[in-house]
């Protein structure tokens, strides 16, 4: 028997949403993880160092410190979005941190020194930032959908 086109569609909706969900928390977690390298800790210090809201961090822990110290919010994170698959009251925690560290790392793109350069006349960047947008998106998305 088909489902009718209102099963249908919440079906594409759960299936479209739980692949979201894995997805932004993969990320979280494997970038976390990286962060834990001295290769990391050195490339996120220009961005780092940079910014109004983070810059002081670097006089009271070492670059690896902080570097870690993003990988552990990060892990936290993504282990919160997948929980949340089974604890509903897990996603607005997620869903803020998302929110939070989205807007500060997509901030970077307008507060560190030479992120941008023009290449055959088009402006480009680290396209690696701009993924945060659209998980910036999801992070709202799962606050909205929490209440």
């Amino acid at each position: 028997m088909v489902g009718t086109s209102q099963e249908i569609n919440q079906s594409t909706y759960r299936t479209g949403y739980y692949i979201s969900l894995f997805g932004a928390a993969l990320i979280l977690l494997w970038i976390g993880i990286f962060k834990f390298t001295p290769t990391e800790a050195a490339a996120i210090k220009p961005l780092v160092e940079n910014h109004f809201l983070t810059s002081f961090v670097y006089k009271i822990m070492s670059v690896q410190a902080v570097s870690n110290l993003i990988g552990a919010i990060e892990i936290i994170i993504a282990l919160l979005l997948i929980f949340s698959a089974k604890f509903a009251v897990l996603k607005k925690y997620a869903g803020i941190g998302m929110i939070i560290t989205f807007l500060v790392t997509l901030s970077y793109l307008f507060t560190t020194p030479g992120i941008w350069k023009v290449v055959d006349g088009v402006p480009v960047t680290d396209f690696f930032i701009l993924k945060d947008l659209m998980l910036l998106g999801f992070g709202l998305m799962i606050v909205q959908n929490n209440k």
